[in-house]
């Protein structure tokens, strides 16, 4: 009776363990589902950043040659006038740079996320499944605790 009594508390303990580590588990995997979402909410900020990229670079494209024409109706006209618009298009040139710049940043900030997120997405499965080695073990231990007990009675 006494080895039954303290079978009988290790299979509880066991049982208490493979419950802490069922929670471990659920834990672990809404962590990496708030990833997930959190990548994909990156994601389509990124693509909507983007959209807005493009769409100033071809405003910009198309006011260049706006100012590329207006330049040409304009040198007929006076020397001021010229130096208006070539300022003008300095402007755009430069907004143009820093367009560009900014879509570069935001090309590598998006690298640098995923790369970051899909290492923590493995690093989360390494461990979950390292988690679910454990229950195995455990499971196979409680198993043969069982066997065990049955053999002996």
């Amino acid at each position: 009776q006494e080895e039954k009594k303290q079978l009988t508390l290790k299979v509880e303990e066991l049982e208490r363990k493979l419950e802490t580590t069922s929670a471990q588990n659920i834990e672990f995997l809404q962590v990496i589902a708030k990833r997930e979402e959190s990548i994909h909410q990156c994601q389509l900020r990124l693509e909507e950043k983007t959209r807005e990229c493009s769409s100033l670079a071809r405003q910009l494209e198309m006011a260049i040659d706006d100012a590329k024409k207006q330049v040409e109706q304009t040198r007929e006209r006076a020397v001021s006038r010229e130096r208006a618009a070539q300022s003008k298009l300095l402007d755009l040139e430069t907004q143009l740079s820093r367009t560009k710049t900014e879509l570069n940043q935001l090309r590598r900030s998006k690298e640098d996320a995923q790369r970051r997120y899909e290492s923590r997405l493995q690093d989360l499965k390494d461990r979950l499944e390292q988690s679910e080695s454990t229950n195995r073990s455990m499971q196979n231990y409680v198993q043969f605790l069982k066997s065990s007990y049955d053999n002996v009675f």
